[in-house]
């Protein structure tokens, strides 16, 4: 493959990742429009997936509603919002959602539970298992485990499906 090949294949996955995002954009804000709440949609691409947020410069207490507990109201958005951007271009998306910024604050609290962690089975030599997370949430221990030199698997059933962090 050529050089010219590569960057116009990169230039084809930054511009659907792009109308992934102005897709769910327009999804998202006709879902706050009815909701009748306020908030600003930023876009983005982050690696290989498009990153939608919904911020609010006032209060972020009516965003907290579509954060819900634990993120459960926020998955369900994120899901329909792939839904819906799978109805409109016929591919599967893996968009990421953030509200008030939930995910930001979820990730560096995960990074830092999955350093410790690391730290611990690094000392000690013996495996360590995590609490139940959903899929994003061990996305970013992994990632963040494997940042720390060390190895981790994901073990156990949805929605008890957990990470143990190993000793190489």
């Amino acid at each position: 493959m050529t050089e010219g090949t590569t960057s116009a294949e990169g230039a084809d996955t930054l511009t659907r990742l792009e109308q992934e995002g102005d897709i769910a954009a327009d999804y998202l804000e006709g879902l706050l429009d009815i909701a009748d709440l306020d908030g600003d949609i930023d876009m983005d691409v982050e690696g290989d997936r498009a990153s939608v947020s919904i911020i609010s410069d006032v209060s972020t207490r009516d965003l907290q509603k579509l954060v819900g507990r634990d993120g459960e109201v926020l998955e369900a958005l994120q899901e329909l919002t792939r839904l819906a951007v799978h109805r409109e271009t016929g591919d599967r998306s893996r968009l990421m959602l953030d509200i008030a910024g939930y995910r930001a604050r979820k990730r560096a609290d995960l990074t830092e539970l999955a350093a410790e962690a690391a730290a611990e089975v690094k000392s000690s030599g013996e495996p360590k298992q995590l609490k139940p997370m959903t899929p994003f949430e061990r996305k970013v221990v992994h990632d963040a485990v494997k940042a720390a030199g060390m190895r981790s698997e994901s073990e156990g059933e949805e929605p008890q499906r957990f990470v143990v962090v190993l000793p190489n």
